[in-house]
């Protein structure tokens, strides 16, 4: 309900003959408005059932990748099988450790808490913009999933949706995208609190398969609890199996970012950052510590490390696919190496032996709750461009650090101005990654992808206010098998940029 002020606001605007007339426009744009969120709403629930769906069909397109290979093997040459006479327990086993896979897959959708009405239908055939939000776009510009986690041990890392609200900064719109390039995600592939997040914004908390083969929805039906409507079979979608490619990029992403077998990749990634970090803000403050922004935050694992050293850290993510999953790891591990997933066992490539690709991975290496955070670590779902485009993000942060981010942009120039705007003078933003740019094959008229080369994109930089304090190349990796004979490399920019002062150009001029 509008207050009084509001009411006396619009009495006085309007002349008392054009009162009945003002009154019914306000009528009509307020349905206007209402139908137009309970469209955006259904879309968006359309599109998060789409994800959980991918999910859920993860365990059947897998198995049908185990009946190709069984079908290649019969058609062997009994000589030729005869060689060969181990593979029918290999694909036993292959469907074992499928098993384990779904089986954590079930338990992390069990335990997600959807941020809205699942049930809610929508009239395709009546809205034509329904394609974009069926192929990704998730949220609404009115709703955003943000979180802050002091306290990890008493309960929850990520919470559930917050509305944005209005004033003092708390409107901070997140918009979040899950616009994934596929051809990408093949090769690299978020907490209860009163806290209160730099712009402002209190946030409220909100069995397996068996080995022959049987159907794995009917050994794990105590995974369905009556808790889980939205796990019904009905509101269920059928997707394509690029959708639950995405699913196995996750598995490979968990190891990256919560194995021990992924501490390789986080020591060429994450350690070039944390010791810049250390290095730049040597006197931090337990009662006033310094503020990092991490966009495109993945599962979490860097922000986290990040807080720990003594930050007041946020990560960004966009990605459902991700969100799910770091909520999962964040919020519920008990203990470190709680679950044991298979993540290498989609690929009969590039394997030294059936062991390596059969092989066991124990996560999360740590447990998140042990992990000595500092208060104030949150992760808030969101498009990077809705999100801290707001007003209320301009000038509040003393760091910001990208790893394997800058790329995924539409209009790489619009990131760099948003770091810019949104650190303080003085901070500092620290990069790590290639400029494989994701939209760069999206051949649609519509579609925009800025793909600027290393030297363009420091020329843009320096525009907009940041000097280069160190730069260096590093050789990584992303989500790759350590034991593959395969491994893709990138030879990635690492730099640390400061953001101009107005003082310090005051004095220079």
């Amino acid at each position: 309900m509008s207050s009084p002020h509001a009411r006396a606001d619009t009495a006085e605007r309007y002349p008392a003959g054009d009162r009945a007339m003002s009154g019914g426009m306000e009528e009509d744009d307020g349905a206007e408005r209402l139908r137009q969120r309970k469209l955006e709403e259904a879309l968006e629930a359309k599109s998060l059932r789409r994800i959980i769906s991918a999910f859920l069909n993860y365990p059947e397109a897998a198995e049908e990748d185990v009946k190709r290979y069984e079908r290649s093997f019969r058609k062997l040459p009994p000589a030729h099988k005869a060689l060969l006479s181990h593979y029918p327990q290999k694909f036993r086993r292959l469907r074992q450790c499928i098993s384990a896979n779904s089986y954590f897959i079930f338990s992390m959708l069990q335990a997600f808490e959807p941020p809205i009405d699942l049930s809610q239908e929508i009239d395709c055939c009546e809205h034509s913009d329904h394609e974009n939000m069926q192929n990704g776009d998730l949220f609404s510009s009115e709703r955003k999933i943000c979180s802050n986690q002091t306290a990890l041990n008493s309960g929850g890392l990520w919470s559930s949706t917050c509305e944005a609200a209005s004033g003092d900064g708390d409107n901070a719109k997140c918009k979040a995208e899950e616009q994934t390039n596929n051809k990408e995600l093949a090769s690299r592939g978020h907490h209860d609190s009163t806290a209160r997040n730099p712009c402002g914004c209190s946030e409220s908390p909100e069995q397996r398969r068996d080995s022959d083969g049987n159907n794995l929805a009917d050994s794990n039906k105590d995974v369905y609890s009556s808790s889980c409507d939205w796990l019904d079979p009905s509101l269920q979608l059928h997707v394509p199996l690029v959708d639950v490619d995405k699913v196995r990029c996750i598995i490979r992403n968990i190891v990256r970012d919560w194995a021990a077998e992924g501490q390789k990749e986080r020591d060429q990634c994450f350690k070039p950052i944390l010791e810049e970090l250390d290095a730049l803000f040597p006197n931090r403050s337990s009662e006033s510590p310094p503020s990092c922004l991490v966009p495109g935050a993945g599962l979490g694992r860097l922000a986290l490390e990040i807080s720990s050293l003594g930050f007041i850290s946020q990560g960004n993510e966009f990605s459902y696919y991700m969100m799910i999953c770091s909520s999962f790891i964040l919020n519920h591990a008990q203990t470190a190496d709680e679950w044991t997933i298979y993540p290498w066992i989609h690929s009969n490539c590039n394997s030294l032996s059936d062991s390596d690709q059969l092989r066991s991975v124990s996560i999360p290496d740590v447990h998140p709750a042990s992990a000595g955070i500092t208060e104030g670590f949150s992760m808030c779902g969101g498009d990077f461009v809705e999100v801290y485009s707001d007003p209320c993000q301009v000038g509040i942060w003393d760091s910001i650090v990208t790893c394997f981010f800058i790329d995924t942009a539409h209009n790489i120039v619009e990131y760099i101005e948003i770091i810019s705007k949104i650190l303080k003078e003085g901070g500092v933003w620290i990069n790590l990654g290639p400029l494989l740019y994701h939209f760069a094959d999206m051949c649609g008229e519509d579609e925009m992808s800025i793909e600027l080369s290393l030297e363009d994109v420091k020329r843009v930089a320096l525009h907009y206010g940041f000097i280069f304090e160190n730069e260096k190349t590093i050789e990584t990796t992303y989500t790759t098998n350590p034991r593959a004979m395969m491994q893709n490399r990138y030879y990635a920019a690492f730099w640390t940029m400061r953001k101009k002062s107005t003082a310090a150009d005051v004095v220079s001029s």
